[in-house]
């Protein structure tokens, strides 16, 4: 029997097989034929769309759009596509008959709340992130004409106060995140991630080459980031968001991402853009009839005869002569220049993004000064075709150069006399009136030039060991050059003095910096249920080099020789400086979620720097960070139906700071540059210290987010609150010791709390014309809680507890004499006399009291415009108390024409003094110093402004053409009667008004 059944069987199986493959080809030959269906995917503004997901409804085949919006597929007359992309609204529709498709997708606010958000070691949503996290996309970026990514965030993000320090190219940013938290003010600049890789916010350069031209910190490191190769940029503010970098998070992280590839056919695209800056904004001086009067008047005011040296007065110099410094020194218009190019595609395993880019900025001053910079980015994607394993390559690489006048004319347009003479002779050399003057643009002789090369590469690796683990590992690398020089030659010295090329100098700055990480990370995540657990621990390792060499050269035989150190009969080095940085650290998230709706998100860090002495490397971080989104609870859905999003938030936890440079915690020596006995000799610089350690910052966060009528307003309102304690700080020391401090921790408390509001509306949207509103608002306020024997300190002059730490301590004035015209101010120790060293009691905070920005964004069609509004309340310097006493020589701002003239007048500014009579010249110097030298310095400005215009792809067929005009700092509303009031000085460039004109092609 049993042998009998086997040869049935094997006998069998054939006739089966043919049976089953009749069955088959008579149900094929009875369904319906495919056929080949094609079509087009655009947004409302007819811009195709990449990417977007065209699938057949209950079935496993599909296909995506490429870099045309175009797509195609199998599919018959029964079936039904279904087109989805983040952002959009889903579309389901019937084949039938048809077999081209122009579908137009219509934007989903809801949608949009699922964008992925970069929060550093992983990625989140806006419903599921439990921390504050801001964003700026690369749209928003690309409608603004700067050369500086900060620049770009101004006005656009709640919690996040930038202000730019000077209107001249390459110049730096001042960003603060939530505050100042320490009382170094070089502790409290946030870290700045970029692709991953940490990047170091330190200048490069040299104060002594490039503290004349560029204020504040000089040269901004973010300027060898090209504007046009960002992708997004997302600010991480709270606890919960960067406690996972431990001590770098505490004043916030600031993380840069870079375009990157899309699957479909190569696409190109070009962009070119050109434009004009200019000072928008200038001061009102005194022209000569009111300048000759307040000089004369002066004199006659001190009783003194006017002098043989006062050429301006005294007849040396034409009375009628009048120039408008202004338009001289920074009234031109400086010629911009953008191009960018860029060429993508790649398969769904592979995608490629390679771009290359050229800014070019003149400046306002006159002469030949040029800003370039040439940019060259490379991304490469690669995934496996199960798609367990993945590799992301990243490269950047910058160069550029800067050719700068030494100094910042600006000071010479609001100082000169307006009767000063002609700046050239009949020959057209520079003129310098039988040596009565200084002429001003021999300091167009003195030039400044840097150049700055900048690689950044990353590389992020990962393999899916099971369905639930992946392991990935983040290598960076970044190397900064900077190569500093500025030239003084003697023919900036008036030639009657007979000083030839014996006399010209040269000081260059030669730095470096080269670091590198290693990231090795674990990632678990499990869905189990109503459950999902997402576990993350990793490790970091980082290394920092850092060298730098600065020489001062004296004595040329000729001025061609200039810029050859080797040239000069005179060498001395005056910085040469060789640091290293090491850095270790684990770390671990835990994200769970419950329903959807009960989020909990654990976060710890323990790092180790060797800036710390043996003992107190290592300190631990962490954070804990909830959500509830109560929006998804039956009764609010029930009871609330314009509620379609609710989340409650909260964070709490500790990060810290090692931000004190390196080898503080040692003995350090340095050279005398003299020698005894034939040896150079050292000097004590600092004293052997090992037992302070890390600054720590408490933070806690409580917000609401809310989403109504179908999100088409959304609205977030957080509370913050940063305490940060354990202040590292120089202690003073008794003279008696040899030092003038230790560097040690201090038991100070610095609190920053605040309000942060963001608002977002949908006023009209329908298929042919979109509004969209947005506004921002910080209410900020920081204060020093706590300063143990700050009276007794070196530093009681320049704190007060109670008070917030950016604040002056002033003379508070009081009037101006009726019977003298002099200045007067409170004696606030009753001894009868006023004092710098006793007086100076009135606080003026410098703060903002509020800011933020108000956008609003309309399309119609082939048009779209945006326009943002950005405003601040604030105080700051006076324009009036800016310049020397007037009557001195210093040309003055109009406001000093309100002056006391005769006995009984009632004034605000003191009586003309040419500043050689010591009461009037001690009353404004007093007065310089006190509440009369603050003044409102709040603005709104039309931060920025762009309109665009896209062709219908039909008008070009396979090529896309934008047409735009962009704008920024346009205009300013403001009650300061200064140059600008953002930073409010005579002495550096204000931001400058840009329009530009370009034109991008996409093919």
């Amino acid at each position: 029997m049993k042998n009998k059944t086997t040869r049935l069987t094997g006998a069998a199986l054939p006739g089966l097989i043919c049976l089953l493959m009749s069955l088959s080809a008579l149900w094929a030959s009875a369904s319906p034929l495919q056929s080949r269906v094609t079509g087009s995917v655009t947004d409302t503004n007819d811009n195709p769309i990449p990417g977007v997901s065209i699938s057949l409804k209950n079935s496993n085949t599909g296909t995506q759009t490429d870099m045309d919006g175009s797509f195609e597929l199998l599919a018959s007359p029964q079936d039904t596509l279904r087109i989805s992309y983040i952002g959009f609204k889903t579309l389901l529709l019937p084949v039938g008959n048809q077999t081209t498709f122009n579908i137009i997708l219509q934007q989903d606010i809801t949608d949009l709340g699922e964008v992925i958000i970069n929060a550093g070691y992983y990625n989140t949503t806006r419903r599921e992130q439990t921390g504050s996290i801001a964003r700026v996309t690369a749209e928003e970026i690309e409608r603004q004409p700067v050369t500086n990514p900060l620049a770009a965030l101004q006005g656009r993000m709640a919690g996040v106060n930038i202000t730019q320090t000077t209107g001249v190219p390459g110049g730096s940013f001042d960003i603060q995140i939530r505050g100042v938290n320490s009382l170094r003010a070089q502790a409290n600049k946030p870290l700045y991630i970029i692709d991953g890789v940490p990047y170091a916010s330190e200048t490069l350069g040299y104060n002594q080459t490039y503290g004349s031209i560029l204020p504040g910190d000089g040269l901004s490191p973010l300027n060898s980031i090209n504007p046009a190769d960002i992708k997004s940029i997302e600010i991480l503010k709270d606890a919960d968001a960067t406690a996972i970098y431990g001590s770098r998070g505490a004043n916030g992280v600031v993380l840069i991402t870079t375009k990157t590839g899309s699957p479909g056919k190569t696409r190109f695209q070009a962009r070119l853009q050109s434009g004009i800056s200019y000072v928008g904004r200038t001061t009102q001086m005194l022209n000569t009839p009111q300048f000759l009067q307040m000089r004369e008047e002066a004199y006659a005011n001190d009783g003194i005869a006017i002098p043989a040296n006062a050429y301006d007065i005294n007849g040396t110099w034409d009375r009628d002569r009048y120039t408008h410094w202004q338009e001289v020194f920074i009234g031109r218009q400086a010629e911009t220049l953008n191009a960018q190019v860029s060429v993508s595609g790649g398969s769904a395993q592979t995608r490629f993004l390679l771009s290359g880019g050229y800014q070019r900025q003149g400046t306002v001053f006159p002469g030949d000064y040029t800003y370039g910079r040439g940019s060259v980015h490379l991304n490469l994607n690669h995934q496996s075709t199960d798609e367990r394993f993945r590799i992301n390559l990243s490269t950047t690489y910058t160069s550029d150069q800067n050719n700068l006048p030494q100094s910042d004319l600006i000071r010479l347009a609001y100082q000169l006399a307006p009767n000063a003479p002609e700046l050239y002779d009949e020959v057209g050399n520079l003129n310098w009136e039988n040596s009565t003057w200084n002429n001003p643009l021999a300091s167009l002789e003195r030039a400044y030039e840097v150049q700055t090369q900048t690689l950044i590469a990353n590389s992020v690796i990962s393999y899916r060991l099971f369905d639930a683990l992946t392991a990935k590992v983040n290598l960076g690398y970044t190397t900064s050059k900077v190569d500093e020089q500025v030239t003084n030659p003697s023919t900036a010295i008036d030639p009657a003095f007979g000083r030839g090329s014996e006399f010209s100098s040269l000081r260059t700055n030669d730095a470096s910096s080269h670091s590198w990480i290693v990231e090795p990370q674990l990632n678990y995540q499990a869905v189990w249920g109503n459950h999902e657990l997402d576990v993350l621990v990793g490790g970091s390792f980082q290394d920092q080099q850092r060298q730098q060499l600065g020489i001062y050269a004296f004595g040329f035989a000729s001025n061609s020789l200039i810029t050859n150190a080797a040239a000069a009969s005179t060498l001395r080095i005056t910085n040469n400086d060789v640091r290293e940085y090491r850095y270790v650290a684990a770390f671990g998230r835990i994200n769970y979620q419950l329903n959807s709706k009960y989020l909990l998100n654990l976060t710890a860090r323990r790092d180790g720097s060797s800036r710390f002495g043996p003992g107190k490397q290592f300190a631990n971080f962490g954070a804990v960070g909830l959500a509830w989104i109560f929006s998804e609870e039956r009764g609010v859905k029930d009871k609330m139906g314009f509620l379609n999003f609710g989340k409650l938030r909260g964070s709490y936890g500790i990060t810290g700071s090692d931000a004190i440079g390196d080898y503080q915690y040692l003995n350090t020596y340095t050279s005398t540059g003299t020698s005894y006995d034939g040896q150079t000799t050292l000097e004590p610089t600092r004293l052997f210290n090992p037992n302070f350690s890390w600054e720590t910052n408490k933070k806690l966060e409580l917000a609401l987010e809310l989403g109504m009528f179908n999100d088409r307003i959304r609205s977030t309102v957080a509370f913050y609150r940063n305490r940060s304690g354990n202040q590292l700080v120089g202690i003073p020391l008794p003279g008696t010791t040899g030092f003038s401090n230790l560097q040690a921790n201090l038991d100070a408390l610095v609190e920053n709390k605040g309000w942060e509001l963001s608002l977002n509306t949908v006023n009209l949207d329908n298929k042919a014309f979109r509004w969209e509103s947005g506004i921002n608002l910080t209410i900020p306020k920081t204060t020093l809680k706590s300063f143990p024997d700050l009276e007794g300190s070196t530093y009681a002059n320049q704190y007060v507890v109670g008070e917030p730490l950016n604040i002056v301590k002033v003379f508070e004035f009081t009037q101006v004499n009726p019977e003298s015209g002099i200045y007067e101010f409170t004696d606030f120790n009753e001894d009868d006399s006023v004092s710098f060293a006793d007086d100076r009691q009135a606080v003026v905070s410098l703060d903002p009291k509020y800011f933020g920005g108000f956008s609003n964004s309309f399309s119609y069609k082939g048009w779209e415009l945006n326009v943002l509004l950005q405003f601040v309340k604030q105080t700051g310097l006076d324009a009036v108390y800016q310049n020397a006493i007037p009557g001195g020589g210093a040309n003055q701002h109009t406001g000093v024409l309100e002056r006391w003239q005769q006995e009984g007048d009632l004034s605000r500014v003191q009586r003309y003094a040419s500043g050689r009579v010591l009461a009037p010249a001690l009353g404004f110097a007093y007065a310089r110093s006190s509440t009369l030298a603050y003044s409102d310095a709040s603005f709104v400005r039309l931060k920025n402004l762009a309109l665009n215009y896209t062709f219908p792809k039909q008008f070009f067929r396979k090529l896309q053409c934008t047409l735009s005009v962009q704008g920024q700092n346009l205009a300013v509303w403001t009650p300061y009667t200064g140059n600008d009031p953002e930073n409010q000085s005579v002495l550096s460039l204000p931001p400058l008004t840009t329009l530009t004109t370009g034109i991008t092609l996409s093919f």
